[in-house]
């Protein structure tokens, strides 16, 4: 277990207050031109949660919860939180790991898919905080692959699912009745491809949910219909991106006499973003009752014991450099590659920890 000396706990970010939510989206939107007056558009959803986005909160809670785990296993590794868009961002965790003299990190990335915003732009991140520290010839981030397939994350979504439609069935509602509706975010269609267009249309990102999807019906205690859909579109609207949305897709159900109940089961995320709680919660709800549908809606992982302890299994594949035929996954498509390591080599760190010694 020498390979790594802690685990940066990688994430989106999200304001904390009404006076964060406008930093907040420009952070999110850099570089795109865009100005407060559009931004105000979205802050709406944040400003009717106080300004709270649930993503840090949570992302504390994992953060604990990983540590506890990790001790209960007798691995010695501290935990460093870093966002992309809010504090604590990614150079203030890199900071902190150096000055306690952990060089070797072990990125833990809240993304499960294969996508440029859960992989090139950490990346991307990764290189930016190591520039801006100045520190990219002492330090190395390398990351854990995605895992999408993992049973750490698919058993609570099993488990939220088996829940939701035992709930329905109780209220008298037949399982052909229920239609599950497996959500993640929208993505424009040509960054889909780009994701592995060797998956065929949709590219990797949309092979992947799929396959989670496919293996949580195989899973879950009772059939039902289900289909993909997505939520959140944003951008230009000549731009074609991934569909059905989650409410026209609601609505087209509603429109034929099968249908009664509808489960949402929100695969894309990990924790509860914004968009779970707004775009979900709020306008997907809202447009099953519209039509008459009764709804309920699947927890994210977030803490749950068996993504908490998945996770820690991830690790320790890397701590114990578990070869590809032994690595846990629930889909054809795993387990998925490793990611190449970004920052100094074992050389250079080496070479920078003597210099050190003897300064």
């Amino acid at each position: 277990m020498a390979g790594y000396d802690a685990i940066l706990l990688s994430s989106f970010g999200g304001p904390e207050g009404q006076d964060d939510v406008i930093p907040f989206l420009r952070n999110v939107t850099a570089g795109k031109g865009i100005p407060d007056e559009r931004l105000e558009e979205v802050a709406h959803h944040y400003r009717h949660h106080g300004g709270v986005s649930p993503i840090n909160e949570q992302n504390r809670q994992l953060k604990a919860a990983l540590e506890a785990e990790l001790a209960a296993r007798g691995i010695e590794l501290p935990v460093y939180w870093g966002n992309r868009n809010w504090a604590p961002y990614f150079p203030d965790a890199i900071r902190q790991a150096h000055a306690a003299g952990d060089r070797r990190l072990l990125g833990l990335v809240t993304s499960a898919y294969t996508s440029y915003s859960g992989v090139g732009q950490y990346r991307e991140d990764f290189e930016k905080a190591l520039a801006t520290t100045g520190l990219g010839g002492e330090v190395a981030i390398d990351r854990i692959r995605e895992y999408f397939d993992h049973p750490g994350f698919i058993v609570p979504l099993v488990e939220g699912v088996d829940a939701a439609r035992a709930e329905l069935r109780a209220e008298g509602i037949e399982t052909g009745e229920i239609h599950t509706m497996f959500v993640t975010h929208s993505i424009p269609n040509a960054a889909a491809q780009a994701s592995g267009p060797e998956y065929g249309e949709g590219g990797a990102y949309v092979a992947q949910h799929l396959a989670v999807a496919q293996a949580i019906v195989e899973q879950a205690a009772a059939d039902s219909p289900w289909s993909l859909v997505y939520q959140s579109r944003s951008g230009d609207p000549r731009t074609p991106w991934l569909e059905p949305d989650i409410n026209d897709a609601i609505a087209e159900l509603a429109a034929g006499a099968r249908t009664k109940a509808i489960v949402i089961v929100p695969i894309g995320f990990v924790s509860d973003h914004m968009e779970v709680v707004w775009d979900l919660d709020n306008e997907a709800v809202a447009t099953a009752g519209e039509h008459g549908l009764a709804v309920r809606r699947v927890a994210t992982p977030g803490i749950h014991p068996a993504f908490v302890a998945g996770l820690v299994d991830l690790v320790e594949e890397r701590l114990n450099e578990v070869p590809d035929a032994e690595r846990a996954h629930l889909t054809a498509l795993g387990p998925w590659p490793d990611h190449e390591r970004v920052g100094a080599s074992d050389a250079e760190i080496d070479a920078a920890g003597q210099a050190g010694s003897a300064a």
